[in-house]
């Protein structure tokens, strides 16, 4: 016959729930094992300090009698007072008047016709594009007025072909651009007042030396006076490479 065993009796049926148990109690144990501090315990006397009322010395005040400051010494009066009589008579100087009047400004009068005026006649300046007649360059003489500004222009152009020389400091620089030249065709027809901008010195140089070579012309006209004319030209300095 067989034995029988009864399921409320085992003893393996809730291990796993005891060993947690059993391991959390252990652990908290433990940590307060770790966690328990001690302390030294001194003895300390309680005693009564007692302290008695210091007893304060009063100083007493003294006056010290200082004596005053001396007295300022008197002021000395040096001046004398002298009583002068009063009974001379004082003479007035009479002051007379610089004002200048109509009668002593104008001594002699003066007739309009004594005076003499001088007529001063002013340098007028005009620009090419504006002026009535424009310089006569040499070879230019007797043609119309459009005629002999469009010879005018040619001439110059040739001018410049025929004079331009390309500076050899400016080449082995290797400087090339635009210089714009103006200058003035005076009432006597000569060549002033030369100016010149470009990129360089170099080549604004020879741009003034090829204008300062134009040759003497008949000055322009305004109003059938010689006047000053304004001209301005470009010349162009550019090399070929290779």
């Amino acid at each position: 016959m067989k034995a029988k065993k009864n399921p409320e009796m085992e003893i393996g049926r809730n291990s796993s729930l005891y060993f947690a148990i059993g391991l959390n109690l252990m652990l908290l144990l433990s940590w307060q094992l770790i966690e328990y501090k001690t302390y030294d315990k001194e003895d300390v006397e309680i005693e009564v300090l007692s302290m008695n009322k210091e007893h304060e010395e009063e100083i007493p005040i003294v006056n010290v009698n200082t004596p005053p400051p001396p007295p300022p010494p008197p002021a000395v009066v040096s001046e004398t007072m002298k009583i002068v009589d009063d009974s001379k008579e004082i003479e007035e100087t009479v002051i007379e008047s610089t004002e200048i009047t109509q009668e002593t400004a104008i001594a002699d009068p003066v007739e309009v016709s004594d005076v003499v005026v001088e007529e001063v006649e002013e340098e007028v300046q005009v620009a090419f594009a504006v002026i009535e007649d424009v310089p006569v360059f040499p070879g230019c003489e007797g043609l119309s007025k459009q005629k002999t500004k469009a010879c005018f222009q040619e001439k110059m152009q040739a001018h410049v072909k025929n004079h331009f020389t390309y500076p050899q400091e400016a080449l082995d620089l290797g400087i090339q651009g635009r210089v714009s030249v103006i200058f003035v065709i005076g009432s006597n027809g000569y060549i002033t007042g030369i100016k010149s901008r470009g990129p360089d010195k170099i080549l604004e140089k020879e741009a003034e030396r090829i204008i300062s070579k134009l040759p003497q012309m008949q000055p322009g006209k305004q109003r059938g006076k010689p006047v000053k004319v304004a001209y301005a030209i470009p010349i162009f300095f550019k090399f070929q490479e290779g």
